[in-house]
């Protein structure tokens, strides 16, 4: 090549230097002696750099082989294993548990003045996690300790394992109402009491082994199968659910309904106001207007956002002391004996066979999307705030990890809420050391403090847990969608009232059924008309498929070049 390059510029000077040239363009106009000169210099060139180039047509591959390279394509496209290629056993070790704990990776540059940032959001999220992870097992039907035990190890493990810097894990309330609505769905009064339980923990067991599937065969992008519109329906209609179930801790009803739509619970409510509790009553207004204005106070300024979670966990201090002091507990429930001590081991709790199994299935099968679904939301939300990108299928490894290991250790279900994780960001949370922190206070409240809760009133409880859901229930996003497309809304109102008037199960199946796949992005494709600007000869489904296109017409302009340059000659 080198050899024939120099050749070739021999030649040019050679052509530069005659001094007796006629010539013409292809329009017939004379040209000087340079100009003729310089643009033969340039077709020579040209020509001879055609040739240099010109590399052999790839032999024709097996239908077998191109099929394994187009899926590697659609499911690998940034080819995770390139970086393995070429190295040595052990570099290949330290490569590996590097993308699987991404802790390893930013723990190398991380600096001291971080430090101050992530102990603040880790402290801030700690007093909001250990109300609001005794509110939401209760909501789930689960016991109050499952709760801490959700606060701790899931946040310690996505601190080693997840990619995100501004996502808090731990119980959600969508998701505890609605492993809460499937489980009394499928365990029936005569079952033993710790059925109840152990479904929990397999069904959270499986949903982890699918989540974990998922993303290490990188099937991420199912989750975008239901558009936002039905998912804000979805999760606003959840949010109306827990709110009204919360009337039975703040009316102090102890005969309340099981079920999940407005019929039943306003059945409960208004059945026998004679055995409303006039006291619980009492302390959920006054504490209801208090965390209300704490809340509205954070969300107006950024720098104020510790009063939300401080109020929360000075309503417990107050409450608690306050039923002490009056033996109001006599008269009010309360959260009862917590027991010491760290998580235990619940492995011989799950069922790994029998009916049970295939119920914990279907359960995890569900309840593992939609939190994948409300996880994944969340962290592009706050990473886009901070111009960064997360990868989400290495989210979903996590999500499954954090699960499958939390389902062994006494946990239910767990995700990144976005109240949580809202907190997280606005206290200037640096990197994942947050969740880390907050799981080392948790434990502290674990081995010391649990005796402390015996007498915090459950209405104070189920106000914090109605003041956390209320927000979710998204307003302005429905009326958005309804200006934007009306067709859609159609799924978010299916959604919607399918949950409240009917069931969970009921509104996840019309927002599924409303909302085809991909309605979202269609709309921005046709919307941006990128399809008529560009050309749909230049769409193609595969790189392989653009190179061959792009390859053949290549091949037509050679030939045709070659045949220009014949008869020229």
């Amino acid at each position: 090549m080198a050899d024939h390059l120099e050749a070739t510029t021999e030649t040019v000077q050679h052509v530069c230097n005659m001094e007796e040239v006629q010539g013409g363009d292809e329009g017939g106009n004379l040209l000087s002696k340079k100009q003729f000169s310089e643009q033969n210099a340039f077709n020579l060139v040209h020509d001879e750099l055609r040739i240099a180039i010109k590399v052999a047509m790839p032999s024709p591959k097996r239908l077998m082989h191109r099929f394994l390279e187009n899926t590697k394509e659609v499911l690998y496209p940034d080819d995770p294993l390139r970086q393995f290629k070429h190295q040595p056993a052990s570099r290949k070790c330290f490569l590996g548990l590097k993308y699987l704990m991404p802790i390893l990776d930013w723990v190398q540059d991380y600096k001291l003045s971080y430090l101050k940032s992530d102990l603040i959001a880790g402290i801030t999220i700690a007093t909001l996690a250990v109300p609001q992870g005794i509110g939401f097992a209760r909501v789930a039907g689960l016991p109050p300790i499952v709760g801490l035990y959700t606060s701790f190890l899931p946040p310690l493990l996505y601190g080693l394992f997840g990619s995100s810097k501004d996502i808090a894990v731990g119980p959600g309330s969508i998701l505890s109402i609605l492993i809460g609505s499937l489980l009394r769905e499928n365990i029936g009064p005569e079952e033993p009491p710790d059925s109840f339980v152990r479904l929990a923990f397999t069904a959270t067991f499986f949903a982890g082994l699918f989540q974990a599937a998922l993303g290490v065969f990188r099937l991420g992008f199912m989750i975008d199968f239901m558009s936002r519109a039905a998912t804000i329906g979805f999760i606003s209609g959840a949010a109306v659910v827990v709110c009204l179930q919360q009337l039975k801790g703040i009316l102090g009803i102890t005969n309340f309904t099981k079920k999940t739509d407005i019929n039943s619970v306003m059945h409960s409510v208004w059945a026998d106001p004679d055995m409303w509790n006039w006291r619980t009553a009492v302390i959920a207004a006054c504490f209801l207007v208090f965390l209300l204005v704490a809340k509205k106070l954070s969300n107006q300024k950024k720098k104020l956002f510790w009063i939300s979670p401080g109020a929360q966990m000075a309503s417990i201090v107050l409450t608690t002391i306050f039923v002490y002091i009056t033996h109001a507990y006599q008269h009010i429930g309360t959260v009862g004996t917590l027991k010491k001590g760290l998580n235990p081991l619940s492995v011989k709790y799950i069922y790994f066979h029998g009916p049970y199994a295939l119920k914990a299935m279907k359960i995890g099968l569900i309840i593992g999307m939609i939190n994948v679904m409300e996880t994944i939301a969340v962290g592009r939300t706050f990473a886009a705030k901070k111009n960064n990108k997360i990868d989400g299928n290495k989210e979903i490894v996590a999500l499954g990890i954090v699960n499958l290991t939390g389902s062994c250790f006494s946990c239910y279900i767990s995700s990144g809420a976005i109240s949580r994780s809202a907190i997280n960001f606005d206290a200037g949370c640096k990197t994942a050391l947050s969740n880390i922190i907050t799981a080392t206070l948790v434990m502290i409240t674990l081995l010391v403090l649990t005796p402390l809760f015996h007498y915090t009133p459950n209405v104070i409880l189920s106000a914090i847990v109605f003041v956390a859901v209320i927000g979710l229930i998204d307003v302005k996003g429905a009326h958005f969608t309804w200006r934007v497309d009306k067709l859609d809304s159609l799924a978010c109102l299916g959604a919607f009232f399918g949950v409240i008037f009917l069931s969970i199960n009921a509104g996840l199946l019309i927002a599924l059924v409303l909302a085809g796949p991909g309605i979202d992005v269609m709309e921005k494709l046709n919307s941006a008309n990128f399809v008529h600007v560009l050309g749909p000869q230049w769409l193609f489904s595969t790189v392989s498929v653009a190179v061959a296109e792009c390859t053949s017409i290549l091949e037509a302009q050679e030939e045709s070049s070659d045949n220009y340059s014949k008869a020229v000659a």
